[in-house]
């Protein structure tokens, strides 16, 4: 729900140090949501989404970190999000990258404005059946993580043109995995990076091995005031 850098664009009045550790609070209900998601997907995948609309709605119209401009807070009225489509939920083996990062599709890296260039490394390949292969990224750096992003047919008229993410667990964004260990990629949960709502953030969009030519109208689309930017 954040870009990949570790600070955002600081509201008004706020010291460096203050907006990190409001930016903290953000990180901690953002995790607190998705264990929450996690937790109630094990019955009700739909009701978990359902949980996750409403927290990230409430997320980003109150809390002091929201990526939205204050004019943008002001009358919000919600997301744009489609009704949950259990077709969309993956659940999926992974398979290992053994290239290596010097491979060709091994590696991407995106400037950030205030991390530089952040660096991601290929951890393997999904395939979603109806949709296509996307890779698999680990953020190159201390604590790490999974990194999905999407971009697909339907992203520039239905959905933010640069694509959506699907997981950033740097960030707390993880929907965990199936009872037998498959990754879960439930396509319902992909919501736009911060700089569709914000052009001052700085995020890293989905590589080539992460654009799939199945328009997918699930998950957040790019409407309302924001959109307009």
């Amino acid at each position: 729900m954040t870009s990949a850098s570790t600070g955002s664009p600081a509201a008004a009045g706020q010291t460096p140090a203050s907006s990190r550790l409001v930016l903290l609070d953000w990180r901690r209900r953002v995790e607190r949501l998705y264990a929450e998601v996690r937790a109630a997907a094990q019955e009700d995948p739909a009701a978990a989404h359902a949980h996750w609309r409403a927290g990230r709605e409430g997320l980003l119209a109150r809390h002091p970190a929201s990526p939205l401009l204050p004019e943008h807070r002001e009358g919000f009225a919600g997301l744009p999000v489609a009704p949950y489509d259990a077709a969309h939920r993956h659940e999926v083996e992974v398979e290992p990258w053994t290239g290596g990062p010097d491979a060709p599709g091994g590696r991407f890296s995106y400037r950030t404005g205030t991390d530089g260039v952040v660096e991601f490394e290929r951890a393997g390949t999904a395939d979603l059946p109806g949709v296509g292969s996307l890779a698999l990224w680990w953020l190159v750096g201390y604590g790490g993580g999974l990194f999905v992003p999407l971009r697909d047919g339907a992203s520039g008229r239905w959905s933010y043109g640069g694509g959506r993410y699907v997981l950033d667990t740097v960030k707390g964004a993880d929907l965990g995995a199936a009872s037998d260990g498959r990754l879960v990629l439930d396509l319902n949960f992909a919501y736009p990076p911060s700089c569709a709502y914000d052009p001052a953030w700085a995020c890293p969009l989905p590589p080539a091995d992460n654009r799939v030519e199945a328009p997918l109208e699930v998950g957040e689309a790019h409407a309302g005031p924001w959109a307009e930017h």
